[in-house]
């Protein structure tokens, strides 16, 4: 049996992370998600700060919940790029001697969005009230939102959470 402790209790987190290693898997998975502190601000504002906060939960996790065999973080954060405010997320995967890393595809946050974000709150405060909604960043996400569920935020973290486990894929490669 496989053990995997995610860094979070968002389930749209342990969904994502258990969909997506579910495939690599031909043992049973026992998946459980722990409340970790992330170090970094409550809404990253760049991709740097956005990596830290999924290796600090990452390592977090593994002082605060040991003997697992994997450890997942996921970290979502936003960037000023020349098109405007984007949204992303971090992955990162370790078993204490090998990591993975990966990132989500980014896409273009509304200028209220943003307006809101420079204010101070949270992307998924921001998208509650610019919306309408209540708790979007434990179901659909700003992505869903934009994409009427198209992409959810468990669709956009899915792949990934694949492409962090590349390394423990192929380990002659990523020594």
């Amino acid at each position: 049996m496989i053990k995997i402790l995610v860094a979070s209790k968002n389930p749209v987190k342990l969904d994502a992370v258990k969909e997506g290693l579910l495939v690599f898997f031909d043992q049973e998975i026992t998946l459980l998600g722990g409340s970790v502190e992330s170090g970094v601000s409550d809404q990253p504002m760049n991709d740097v700060e956005t990596l830290l906060g999924a290796e600090s939960r990452v390592k977090n996790a593994h002082h605060l919940f040991p003997g697992f065999d994997y450890y997942v973080g996921i970290e979502g954060g936003v960037e000023e790029s020349e098109s405007g405010l984007i949204a992303f997320a971090w992955v990162v995967i370790s078993n204490g001697k090998k990591i993975g890393k990966a990132r989500t595809a980014t896409f273009i946050l509304p200028p209220r969005v943003a307006e809101l974000i420079h204010q101070g709150y949270e992307l998924g405060d921001a998208d509650d009230i610019v919306f309408g909604k209540m708790n979007s960043k434990q179901q659909n996400g700003a992505v869903g939102l934009l994409t009427n569920d198209v992409i959810t935020r468990r669709t956009l973290y899915l792949p990934a959470v694949q492409m962090a486990f590349i390394p423990f894929l192929n380990p002659d490669l990523y020594p």
